[in-house]
């Protein structure tokens, strides 16, 4: 196994790496990509994405929709989370998950971090909208106190 910080190590990370958005979408505004991926899906997979979509951007009204890595991103003075779709589940993953209480227990999964946290849910799985609220709530704030705790640079 190679080193941490060996060439090989380094090009499995990068490789390991999201793939960029493709340059089609340069230009285009996130909730519109947002809509095309929701569209695009045609199963309980998109009409699953747009219920979580609506209750994270419902959370707080600094919730800023982005498009990273060709997947859709929520934020809000950071990264809140992400919204990945695969075949058996919609995952969102919270950017700071480790550092956030989660008195609900939603966090079902990538438990072994130490930064991230995510969700899967699957077909016909009941959401928690309160929980998930609230755990949005919770990494809003958590980016807040990280963006206040940052000294600020002083002016020429």
């Amino acid at each position: 196994m190679p080193s941490p910080k060996s060439p090989a190590a380094v090009q499995q990370v990068t490789q390991a790496r999201p793939k960029k958005a493709p340059e089609s979408d340069a230009g285009v505004a996130p909730a519109v990509l947002i809509n095309r991926r929701i569209a695009e899906l045609q199963d309980w997979r998109g009409e699953l994405l747009a219920q979580l979509r609506a209750i994270i951007t419902s959370a707080n009204e600094g919730v800023v929709e982005e498009w990273k890595w060709n997947i859709p991103v929520w934020s809000c003075s950071g990264i809140l989370c992400t919204g990945e779709t695969y075949k058996k589940a919609v995952k969102l993953t919270f950017a700071k998950g480790a550092s956030l209480e989660d008195p609900e227990q939603l966090f079902n999964a990538s438990l072994d971090g130490n930064t991230r946290r995510a969700i899967d849910f699957t077909e016909g799985c009941a959401i928690k909208e309160a929980a998930l609220k609230a755990l949005v709530l919770s990494a809003i704030r958590w980016n807040q106190s990280l963006a206040e705790s940052k000294p600020r640079s002083r002016g020429p």
